[in-house]
């Protein structure tokens, strides 16, 4: 990539320039989709001139769903979707059920206690069209950026379009140009990892697993042998089979394809081969995901084995991540060193969470047994490990995260956390769930006793909200009726492990930034909400 030589330059104010999102893949457009929640100006760029055909990724997580939900597009992905409450595990040669996932424990987590199947090429057509509804103009087909300079307060981009070369400013860009990232090359930035010996061969086929010939098979199911494990999913309008393909093994035909689907689920009448694709998997990590005004996401930051449909999903976590920082910088309320944050935060997850238990994954598949990191787990600690709800971010910078959950039921939430997605009620009695309250704002909650007129501090800060939650409904002339929610039973308070007053400060992506006792002594909810979006100021009480 390099430096084109304009023909046509595209220029603004530098308040005024976009964010440029250089690829229209799944997390590309949940990215854009992101900006526009945000309200922040946001350009994607796309090479080719329609989006993939690629069948690849096939399931999102409930973590990803919640994403979507926020960013207001989950009702036209669960419309195509195939929603699923047991991820199956089976050992292949006795047929024994193993460590089920079963989703429905998370009821009191979620309002999407289920994950879902979906093809990533309708996955992409339905965020396109979601992106489209709600920004027509966002979308650039080829278009392919060919070489880029950085200056101190923005980026120039040289772009190859069907009308010829041109330049576009760009207040940031966010490379999401997948795993053999051009603007990663460009910028000198290295990835580290390997590219494995077999390959993964999947297969769409048209059978009637649900009548003629019944299956009691999970919609999900991952079976294991130590020959060729195997992974069922049950796709909207077909059955997917993935396999491992030997090293220079040659690609199998249709009828063999075929054949290798019916010697897992047995005789099955009428079997008809729709598709089929062959790609290599890696297990490679950018060194960094920034340069300057450049921030990479996705494949393009992260190539994870695709075990437990953690490739595509941990992309999501990125695209949760970036978008916040990005219009609270553009809207002034943070500082730019807010952005440094992003990849603290993300590559942990990506690099020592979700490629490790995807390979772990994958070897345990090959061998017959199950990874480490499902040893003695309970069955809502389990759920919440495989749906990515538990993800545990490192928002202090201690280097403390997690992305496994254990026990039968949850503990009080720490710093990091993602809240629990549970309702509360308004003043006019209708229901508002924590996420839906932090779409757009940090909100801290003052779990306290409404009654008592507690001094709740103002709304003096851009992007930070005071709320008091409380068993008790606020009395009309408490002077807190508007900034009040109603816990019925403490439901909430109890959730969070709360036994004595206090202040919890989440964040617009639903992450636990703090939680504090009150009244305050000392630290407060404004100081660590400063810390977080001025991280480069000195602080001060």
């Amino acid at each position: 990539m390099t430096v084109s030589t304009p023909l046509q330059h595209v220029a603004s104010a530098t308040s005024d320039l976009p964010v440029v999102v250089v690829g229209a893949g799944p997390v590309g457009l949940v990215t854009a989709l992101g900006l526009v929640h945000h309200g922040v100006p946001v350009v994607v760029l796309e090479e080719d001139d329609r989006l993939s055909l690629d069948t690849k990724a096939g399931t999102v997580l409930t973590r990803t769903l919640e994403v979507l939900d926020r960013y207001e597009a989950s009702a036209p992905v669960l419309a195509a979707s195939l929603r699923i409450d047991e991820i199956g595990e089976i050992d292949r040669p006795t047929g024994r059920a193993g460590m089920s996932v079963r989703t429905h424990v998370l009821t009191e987590e979620t309002r999407f206690p289920f994950v879902v199947n979906i093809p990533q090429n309708s996955f992409e057509a339905v965020l396109e069209d979601a992106l489209k509804q709600r920004s027509p103009q966002v979308l650039h087909m080829q278009h392919r950026v060919t070489g880029f300079t950085q200056h101190p307060d923005h980026v120039t981009l040289s772009i190859s379009t069907p009308e010829g070369e041109r330049t576009m400013d760009a207040r940031y860009v966010l490379g999401c140009d997948g795993g053999r990232s051009p603007l990663r090359t460009a910028l000198g930035i290295t990835v580290e990892g390997r590219t494995l010996e077999e390959r993964y061969m999947l297969v769409d086929l048209k059978a009637d697993l649900d009548v003629d010939n019944p299956r009691d098979y999970p919609y999900l199911a991952y079976f294991a042998d130590p020959q060729e494990w195997m992974i069922l999913v049950r796709q909207p309008h077909c059955w997917r089979f993935l396999f491992p393909l030997k090293e220079g093994a040659p690609e199998p035909g249709p009828d063999e394809l075929r054949d290798k689907a019916l010697h897992f689920i047995g005789d099955v009448r009428d079997v008809e081969v729709l598709g089929s694709n062959i790609y290599a998997v890696h297990q490679r990590v950018a060194n960094r995901w920034a340069d300057g005004r450049i921030f990479l996401m996705g494949d393009a930051a992260h190539l994870i084995t695709p075990m437990w449909a953690l490739g595509l999903n941990t992309g999501v976590l990125d695209a949760s991540n970036l978008p916040w920082r990005l219009a609270w910088v553009v809207r002034g309320w943070g500082s730019p060193a807010l952005l440094d944050a992003y990849e603290n935060e993300q590559s942990s997850v990506a690099i020592k969470g979700s490629g490790q238990m995807a390979e772990a994954a994958r070897q345990a598949m090959g061998s017959g047994g199950a990874p480490a990191v499902a040893a003695d787990q309970a069955d809502w600690g389990w759920a919440m490990t495989r749906t990515l709800l538990g993800v545990r971010l490192d928002v202090e910078g201690t280097g403390e995260w997690t992305m496994v959950q254990t026990g039968d039921e949850p503990g009080a939430v720490r710093a990091g956390d993602r809240a629990p997605d549970l309702p509360l009620f308004d003043p006019a009695g209708g229901r508002t769930h924590l996420h839906e309250l932090v779409r757009d704002s940090f909100v801290a909650l003052h779990f306290t006793d409404s009654r008592r007129r507690p001094a709740l501090p103002d709304d003096t800060l851009p992007g930070l909200r005071h709320v008091v939650v409380s068993r008790w409904d606020a009395p009309h002339d408490s002077g807190l009726r508007d900034r009040s929610f109603f816990d019925p039973g403490d439901r909430v308070r109890r959730r969070l492990g709360l036994e004595e007053d206090a202040v919890v400060l989440l964040r617009p992506d639903a992450h636990v930034a703090a939680v504090l006792p009150w009244p305050t002594e000392g630290l407060k909810a404004a100081d660590v909400y400063r810390r977080i979006t001025h991280p480069d100021a000195d602080q001060e009480d």
